[in-house]
């Protein structure tokens, strides 16, 4: 019985060998594929920090310090993440001359035409509030720390300046931008400059509302359109397109 068996089943694998290999080739092929890593779900959202590129600005700001009109020169340093979170450091400087209200040291002549210098290092923080092709709102928070002092004339009719006095800074903002074509956007921002730490006299001379209007000038999408040949001022992927007849393709 068992010599009968074991004919029988010899006689059926070699009938169907193909199907046997077929089958063990199947299972081997899964096993591979098993430790392999899954298909990225292409539904999921990237990542907010994806994406980073490298952002270099000059940003001059405008203020009013002891009524007068002032510009504070900065240059920015940062890193931008897919258009909405921007982050880096900065540094400011006042370059206008503003009379002071502080008391210039002993050694200032009687004209001693005394004016307000300082400067400060600061870390950013921005984040895309509302954003569409054409249009984007922004908040923006800086803070940090620097140093203020007097440019007086003193005994011998000669331009010094006073020792510094630590300060330390917080300015927050918003601002609004409007893309004028995919390569130039032009934007303005308000906001507020709070010194912390130092005396009210110093305090009073120093916090005030800023402001800026600046243009912008993307140098990536620039190159692109001239090497594609596209019109220079296109307003192609700007426009807002609405839902309905009335509000489709408006500014």
């Amino acid at each position: 019985m068992f010599t009968f068996t074991n004919q029988l089943v010899r006689t059926w694998l070699g009938g169907r060998w193909w199907l046997v290999a077929g089958l063990l080739a199947a299972v081997a092929s899964s096993a591979q594929a098993a430790p392999g890593q899954a298909p990225r779900d292409t539904a999921r959202p990237a990542p907010v920090f994806a994406r980073r590129r490298l952002v270099v600005q000059i940003d001059s700001r405008y203020s009013i310090i002891n009524g007068k009109f002032s510009i504070i020169n900065g240059l920015k340093l940062g890193l931008e993440w897919r258009g909405r979170v921007r982050t880096g450091a900065a540094f400011y400087f006042l370059s206008s001359r503003i009379p002071t209200r502080l008391e210039p040291p002993d050694n200032a002549a009687d004209d001693a035409d005394a004016t307000l210098r300082f400067y400060n290092v600061a870390l950013y923080g921005e984040y895309i509030v509302l954003e569409n092709p054409r249009w984007e709102l922004g908040a923006n928070l800086q803070g940090g720390m620097g140093a203020v002092r007097i440019e007086y004339t003193n005994d011998d009719y000669s331009r010094v300046r006073s020792p510094r006095d630590f300060i330390a800074l917080v300015e927050p903002s918003m601002a609004a931008q409007m893309r004028l074509f995919p390569w130039a956007s032009l934007g303005a921002g308000a906001g507020w400059r709070q010194p912390l730490f130092v005396p009210e006299v110093v305090r009073r001379e120093i916090s005030g509302p800023v402001f800026y209007v600046r243009a912008k000038v993307l140098i990536g999408p620039l190159i692109r359109v001239v090497r594609q040949r596209e019109p220079l001022f296109s307003q192609k992927n700007l426009r807002i397109h609405g839902l309905d007849g009335q509000t489709r393709q408006k500014f």
